[in-house]
């Protein structure tokens, strides 16, 4: 990268005396004063170095180190000293704050959204063991959590909401009605989740169980899947209703058919990645790149084990979004 920076930079010096002699800027300073020639100079250098550089699928970089952000996310065209980049689980753009944040037990993904004029705020699949820290991160954004919402009636682990509604004033949960579970909005297709002016769009995608939703932004840069999709996966189907066929669908028509930029974010993950893209889900999910019949035999040999907490989990989670357990 260095010798790539100087082999630019040495011809560039000279470009820049030839272009500032003519204004007798090289020679003559007393002309012009001394700040005009180094914004002239900084903006030949930023065009000449940076300008013709643009952020193109697979290759955006984080402020921290130049590290790889998220593939399969296509930027505009802009000059890198001027791009505002943000990790996978944290961003700040549109006036929108987004944090990511995980639950190792069950592997599981808590995502906060809210609006940083209002600081209304929604949380997307709370965890029981989890809620002080949820609630100290709240508190330490200056956010009010207006809704906190489950993407399906978890099987894995207790939610928090209903225990949340005790220590939060004025905290509403939600759920879709097609699960059975008790909350006070009862979600359906075409619903919005509204924080401030922010919303999150309802799409149903049942398979996984009768009553699984993905949640999308308006300009369906993110979509979050609950486990209908997961990365390079999906959620299984043998048990709460589950049913493959109803699965490859509401994947295949809710979720595939957004941008291939939209960022996908699941409720869990238990290989260490935390974001996808509909793009590389249609073109690399070993199951969902399958034909439906395919798709069925897959998810019928799966022979997963039991989810250790269903027993308890399950009965809690059909009345805790409106009492605590």
């Amino acid at each position: 990268m260095t010798g790539y920076l100087l082999q630019k930079s040495i011809p560039l010096l000279f470009r820049v005396r030839a272009t500032l002699s003519p204004l007798g800027l090289d020679e003559k300073p007393a002309m012009c004063s001394r700040i005009t020639a180094m914004v002239l100079v900084r903006r030949r250098l930023e065009t000449a170095l940076f300008g013709h550089r643009s952020y193109t699928e697979g290759s955006r970089v984080s402020e921290a180190g130049n590290r790889p952000l998220s593939s399969g996310v296509r930027a505009r065209h802009l000059p890198l000293a001027r791009v505002r980049t943000y990790s996978s689980g944290t961003r700040l753009n549109d006036r929108l704050l987004f944090r990511q944040l995980f639950e190792s037990e069950s592997s599981t993904y808590t995502y906060l959204l809210a609006d940083a004029v209002s600081k209304d705020a929604v949380l997307i699949d709370p965890v029981l063991e989890t809620i002080d820290r949820d609630l100290k991160l709240i508190d330490e954004l200056g956010l009010q959590l207006r809704v906190a919402v489950n993407t399906h009636c978890h099987a894995d682990h207790i939610t928090s909401t209903g225990l949340m509604k005790t220590r939060r004033a004025g905290l509403k949960s939600a759920i879709s009605k097609s699960s059975g579970a008790k909350a006070d909005i009862l979600l359906t297709e075409g619903d919005e989740i509204r924080f401030g002016k922010h919303h999150l769009m309802v799409r149903e995608t049942p398979g996984h169980t009768d009553g699984c939703v993905t949640l999308v932004t308006p300009d369906q840069s993110m979509a979050f899947t609950g486990d209908a999709l997961l990365i390079r996966g999906c959620g299984r189907t043998d048990f709460q209703q589950g049913c493959s066929k109803s699965l490859y669908n509401s994947i295949h028509k809710k979720i595939f058919t957004l941008p291939a930029h939209c960022l996908i974010y699941p409720a869990h993950d238990y290989r260490g990645q935390t974001v996808s893209t509909v793009g590389e889900e249609r073109a690399f999910n070993p199951r969902l790149t399958k034909s439906l019949d395919e798709f069925v035999t897959i998810m019928n040999n799966l022979n997963l084990p039991k989810p250790s907490k269903i027993d308890i989990s399950m009965p809690a989670n059909l009345v805790c979004g409106v009492q605590p357990i």
